[in-house]
């Protein structure tokens, strides 16, 4: 190979001793170009692969390999969802609700909320025309006062029977009374201590009663009977409220509306071919119509265990394991009943 190298090298040697006249024409200096990037092109291509690395990914004869060739891996998901297997419709409940009303019938005198209000458990909702319970009470408390003071005359009457009858049972053994007159006075002892006895307990009696009107004037003040915000507010001062529907129009059966926040579930009627893949402490997925991309996390907490026959649907309770100022009663809200085990995502 370095003999031929030489001999084309001699061929591109110039002859420096030729004269100017002789310089070669035209065609010859094509030919002379063409072959001297021949030549140059093969001694490149000799050494350039004569001082290649043998392991080169560049080399003609080296197949790269996998193993050390860098690639970016793509991202895999990292999350999971549970696959829904079934879906249901229904509405937010609440389990304390109550219409708030008077034990009594009277005239409302002041109605202290108003709806949106936030009320606690035994706060002052409204009042009544108490007048008439308080002179109820007074009088009762009245009568006590009186059958103490009768009872304090019979004590002190039974005290002088008592001295009477020890009198005349000593005068009775030295012969200076008669038995009758023992007998007469022991008889006055024992009347006024049944009199006494009578006396005490019409006290008691004056007691409960004074107690009973007292808890009858408290029936005109209405309190909230449990913590919640005021939905409904139903009367308004100087109309007439009574428990029962009385007097047509113009008598209220409620103050107002109490729902307890804490207490909202979810109620979803299932058709009964598919209750089977309902269970309680199931999760469930709902979203509440207002919000259709809000995710709320429930869970079963109990199936009603009774068919709507007309409806052929199984009642399910769903308990809301994230409360949210959002989520309102009687809200329309759609729910995915989620199998038990994970999917990739």
């Amino acid at each position: 190979m370095s003999r031929n190298t030489s001999e084309l090298l001699g061929q591109l040697k110039i002859d420096r001793d030729t004269a100017p006249n002789d310089l070669p024409s035209s065609s010859q200096k094509t030919l002379l170009a063409a072959s001297t990037g021949a030549v140059v092109g093969l001694l490149v291509g000799f050494f350039g692969a004569s001082l290649l690395p043998e392991d080169s990914p560049t080399s003609p004869n080296t197949i790269p390999n996998p193993a050390n060739t860098h690639t970016t891996p793509s991202a895999l998901p990292t999350g999971t969802r549970l696959e829904t297997v079934l879906n249901a419709s229904g509405y937010i409940t609440a389990r304390r609700m109550a219409t708030v009303s008077a034990e009594v019938m009277g005239l409302i005198s002041s109605v202290d909320v108003e709806e949106g209000m936030q009320v606690q458990e035994g706060q002052v909702l409204a009042r009544l025309d108490d007048v008439k319970a308080r002179v109820s009470l007074a009088f009762a408390r009245a009568q006590i006062q009186v059958l103490q003071a009768q009872e304090a005359s019979i004590l002190a009457k039974l005290k002088e029977a008592e001295r009477q009858y020890r009198r005349f049972a000593g005068l009775r053994e030295k012969n200076y009374s008669s038995k009758a007159q023992l007998t007469q006075s022991e008889a006055t002892v024992e009347g006024l201590r049944a009199d006494l006895n009578s006396a005490r307990a019409n006290i008691e009696v004056a007691k409960l009663e004074a107690e009973r009107q007292r808890e009858r004037l408290e029936d005109h003040t209405i309190r909230a009977p449990f913590a919640g915000i005021v939905t409904q507010k139903n009367a308004q001062p100087g109309e007439i409220v009574a428990p029962s529907s009385a007097g047509g129009g113009f008598t209220r059966t409620g103050i107002c509306t109490i729902v307890d926040m804490n207490s909202l579930e979810i109620e979803v009627d299932v058709n009964e071919a598919f209750i089977g893949r309902v269970s309680t402490g199931q999760r469930v997925n709902a979203n509440l119509d207002a919000y259709p991309e809000w995710d709320i996390p429930a869970t079963v907490v109990a199936i009603i265990p009774t068919a709507d026959r007309a409806k052929a649907t199984v009642r399910v309770r769903i308990g809301i394991d994230q409360k949210d100022a959002r989520i309102l009663p009687d809200m329309g809200v759609k729910v995915g009943f989620l199998a038990g085990e994970e999917v990739a995502l």
